[in-house]
């Protein structure tokens, strides 16, 4: 028995996350399905990171064991033709048995994407969030540097989470801008990159709702400090849809 490892790409809006529900079709239940029936044995697949429901990914990981003699970076390109155009195995390789995708030490990157513009583009309706109202980017840069380190992000998390503690630490925060389109009614794609070494269930789409709020001018740049001491959900901005939200990349540690 070897253990591989994959690294999986996917369009999230016709499923219901990652992690398998009764109620609709998800990510893991597709390559579990595709994996068993190209393989010809079951097949559990392990992933990193559980995205919900339409959240996008360029390269959550996951792992499964299997018997196969199929050389393992081969795999990917095996694998691809059997699964529907939305999912995409972007590499696989062999890994120690030991290897588990959610235990080992990692750095997570996530992206959330807005386009900040007066008319929706209609590329862009199903990645990312629209903001019509200009956003001073420079001020939501500033914001989010009070983020960086190691704080207890009580107030940006799902008031329902089930974690031990609400302590984590986030490396980096980005924001940087992108032209979609010019003409009288110019459009620009922001894009928030945060990347951190765990997040709290919703913590990056409230993180992004709350820059939102100081590039409206609502909150100054440093009320952010506030927020995050007072350990109240209800003192940061709202959770943004999770179609703006993308897995960019886990690097372990």
């Amino acid at each position: 028995m070897k253990r591989f490892k994959l690294v999986v790409a996917y369009d999230g809006t016709n499923y219901c996350g990652w992690q398998i529900q009764p109620n609709g079709i998800t990510i893991e239940e597709v390559l579990n399905k595709t994996l068993s029936d190209f393989l010809k044995e079951e097949i559990h697949i392990i992933g990193a990171s559980r995205t919900d429901s339409g959240v996008h990914s360029f390269g959550n990981v996951a792992v499964f064991d299997s018997e196969t003699t199929i050389p393992a970076e081969k795999l990917c390109f095996a694998l691809n033709p059997q699964l529907p155009e939305d999912i995409r195995i972007m590499s696989s390789a062999q890994v120690a048995d030991y290897f588990h995708p959610r235990y080992c030490d990692t750095r997570k990157t996530y992206e959330y994407h807005i386009q900040n513009g007066k008319i929706p583009l209609p590329t862009e309706r199903l990645y990312s969030h629209l903001v019509i109202f200009p956003l001073d980017v420079e001020a939501m840069q500033e914001a989010g540097q009070y983020l960086v380190g190691t704080h207890d992000f009580k107030s940006f998390c799902a008031s329902k989470t089930q974690a031990q503690t609400t302590v984590r630490t986030v490396t980096g925060i980005e924001v940087e801008t992108h032209s979609l389109s010019e003409g009288e009614y110019p459009s620009q794609k922001v894009i928030i990159r945060v990347t951190g070494e765990g997040f709290l269930y919703n913590m990056v789409r409230i993180i992004s709702g709350t820059l939102i709020k100081v590039g409206l001018g609502v909150y100054p740049p440093e009320y952010v400090k506030e927020i995050l001491a007072a350990c109240d959900r209800s003192k940061a901005g709202e959770t943004v849809p999770a179609k703006g939200l993308f897995l960019k990349k886990i690097e372990y540690l």
